[in-house]
């Protein structure tokens, strides 16, 4: 079973018989140690900072002050674990976009989030872990001296004040005495799970992110993605070129080279039949190298747009492609790029696995929006979660603020469809080899 926070179990009856409680102290427990270890580390930096500053040595050393709040609050964020298990608050901090210590430097003291944890640090260093010194010795420690009377009366021989409140010289008082923490104990453990509860909160309020923060690194997450993506287009496109002009251009000349030698040679000899057969192979592969460039990214979508591309696919589909592209504009490079990637994929699946006789692509621009459906009536039954290699490619048009959606009931029809909202473009320059 997994454990539930102190907050939620201080209102069930099994709270004393739960972790809840060990939780709630180990928590305070660490806040004290922490608190007076940050408290002790600042006064010796300050100390040492203030003694070399004459030398212009301190100067850095009182600077990283500012900065101490950061792995306090980093640590503190992970320890919300014990009254919550919730997963930790995330750190309200954006990656730097520069590598180096100058550039995380410079992107810290900008951020409100710097400040709001150092204040949180000399609050846990001034306020907060005498505080939680205190509800610990109230709530513990006055019924650990009342449980540990035996002991102590063992130890001294004769009579002792049990916590500084009453005489005992006997055992059987001393007993009594024990008993008497151990029923102060049980109420006094429900002050201390509230007020670690209330402890808790104060810290996710002041170390969690903001809403603006939040904001601003998925904003950062989405602007990052579409660098990816760019970044992948214009390796694959690279890749394309070196393709098209060097190894398929070799392979040109290697096959005018192997059937002008077949001229040259006597029709019928071994000799013959030896450069048929490597003239036939070098334009097998010249052919599936031309099968490749195209699937890595065909030059008709480049020259002629998404409605060619997407008819070149249906053409060379081994099924039946009925295809409604009428009006279909010019429309950005990424966007045209991902609806011709997701249509021939979703081809590729039907031919595999619907079992359809036919297929049918419709595709429009409206409203500013590209929206493209494939439709099959095979036997339906699809799932994008089980390797059909949409599910990257509906990452890719998340990237632009797209959607992908497939509806496939057993039976059929199967439809993927696609929406990225986009504006039409002027007709781009037909590009030459």
């Amino acid at each position: 079973m997994a454990r539930e926070s102190v907050r939620v179990a201080l209102g069930r009856r099994s709270y004393l018989g739960s972790s809840a409680p060990g939780r709630a102290v180990a928590y305070l427990v660490g806040g004290v140690l922490l608190g007076m270890f940050v408290l002790v580390g600042a006064l010796a930096l300050a100390l040492l900072g203030g003694v070399l500053v004459v030398v212009l040595v301190g100067i850095p050393l009182l600077g990283l002050l500012a900065f101490a709040g950061i792995p306090v609050a980093a640590l503190e964020r992970r320890r919300l674990t014990l009254v919550d298990p919730a997963p930790p608050a995330p750190t309200p901090h954006r990656t730097p976009e520069a590598p180096g210590i100058p550039a995380w430097f410079k992107l810290r003291v900008k951020e409100q989030a710097t400040w709001r944890e150092l204040a949180y640090t000399a609050l846990l260093a001034l306020v907060l872990w005498p505080l939680d010194l205190l509800v610990l010795a109230c709530t513990l420690g006055a019924p650990a001296l009342l449980i540990g009377a035996p002991a102590q009366l063992a130890l001294d021989g004769g009579e002792i004040r049990a916590a500084k409140l009453w005489l005992v010289s006997d055992y059987p008082h001393a007993f009594a005495t024990a008993l008497l923490g151990l029923a102060l104990l049980a109420p006094l453990l429900y002050p201390l799970g509230a007020y670690a509860t209330a402890r808790a909160a104060l810290a996710r309020l002041l170390l969690a992110p903001r809403e603006a923060e939040l904001t601003t690194q998925l904003a950062e997450v989405t602007r990052s993605r579409a660098r990816l993506v760019d970044a992948f287009e214009a390796e694959r496109r690279r890749i394309e070129r070196d393709l098209h002009d060097g190894a398929q251009q070799r392979l040109v000349a290697l096959t005018m080279t192997l059937g002008l030698a077949r001229l040259d040679v006597t029709p019928g000899s071994p000799l013959a039949a030896q450069l048929a057969t490597a003239h036939d192979e070098a334009g097998n592969v010249l052919t599936e190298l031309r099968e490749l460039i195209r699937g890595i990214h065909p030059q008709v979508l480049v020259d002629y747009g998404l409605a060619a591309a997407i008819e070149d696919a249906a053409e060379r589909s081994p099924i039946p492609v009925d295809t409604d592209l009428d009006g279909l504009p010019r429309l950005p490079e990424p966007v045209e790029s991902a609806g011709y990637f997701t249509t021939r994929e979703a081809l590729t699946n039907i031919a595999r696995h619907s079992e359809a006789p036919r297929a049918h692509i419709t595709a429009r621009h409206e409203d500013e929006t590209l929206r493209i459906d494939v439709r099959d009536n095979g036997k339906g039954g699809a799932d994008p979660g089980r390797g059909t290699g949409l599910t990257g490619l509906a990452d890719r048009i998340a990237v632009l603020d797209g959607t992908l959606t497939v509806t496939s009931p057993p039976g059929g029809p199967t439809v993927l469809s696609v929406e990225i909202p986009c504006r039409s473009q002027q007709p781009r320059a037909l590009t030459t080899d």
